[in-house]
């Protein structure tokens, strides 16, 4: 049976955590976040936009060639849940092609743009091939620009092995999400954590290594 479920956290058997980065590429925040994670030596998801990705192709391929994870995040960034079925799936088609051209495989993750989600958009998504991706920091809201101190706090209390976490590189300024992953980034590694792919992470999970 297909798990359709939208995952924000896995049960693992290590300290590992995955960080995820919407709405890119970009070509200012882009290449800090692989700056971080090239210091770290760790690796994380962007779910890109396809719009972005054909207008910074070449900041998507960098993503791609320093072995991070790209995923779909649809073609123009609408909640899918106030679209027809096939205008949905056209907008993961249409993602999906340019995520194919970079990368040369399928995208194996998508997260709903706004978390717009519902029963027809999970199984649309299953039936593509593609597990729905949530995160456990919602409540960090990084994407309204709270404060680097509001995105830590909410984060901090949220991390745990197996966590899926939300940040943005795309649209708009996103100087205190990269900050505030500059600080978290440091005191996960500190602590031992490795920072891993979403599609790792499903790898690495106990109900995988069950099944």
């Amino acid at each position: 049976m297909v798990n359709i479920a939208m995952v924000v956290q896995e049960s693992v058997q290590e300290k590992v955590v995955a960080f995820t980065f919407d709405d890119g590429p970009h070509p200012v925040y882009t290449p800090q976040v692989l700056e971080i994670f090239r210091g770290a030596g760790g690796r994380a998801t962007f779910f890109m936009i396809g719009q972005e990705m054909e207008t910074h192709p070449e900041i998507a391929a960098e993503v791609h060639r320093e072995g991070h994870e790209i995923a779909n995040h649809t073609y123009t960034h609408p909640d899918l849940t106030k679209l027809t079925l096939e205008d949905a799936g056209e907008e993961l088609q249409r993602a999906e092609r340019l995520v194919q051209e970079v990368t040369g495989q399928p995208a194996r993750c998508f997260r709903p743009p706004y978390f717009g989600i519902n029963d027809d958009i999970l199984s649309l998504a299953a039936e593509r091939g593609y597990r729905t991706i949530g995160a456990v920091n919602g409540d960090a809201r990084d994407w309204d620009n709270p404060g680097v101190g509001h995105i830590l706090e909410h984060t901090r209390s949220a991390v745990k092995p197996g966590s899926v976490l939300i940040f943005h590189d795309g649209y708009g300024d996103r100087s205190q999400s990269v900050e505030a992953v500059r600080v978290l980034v440091e005191e996960l590694v500190a602590d031992g954590y490795r920072l891993v792919t979403v599609s790792e992470l499903l790898e690495l999970s106990s109900y995988n290594l069950l099944a």
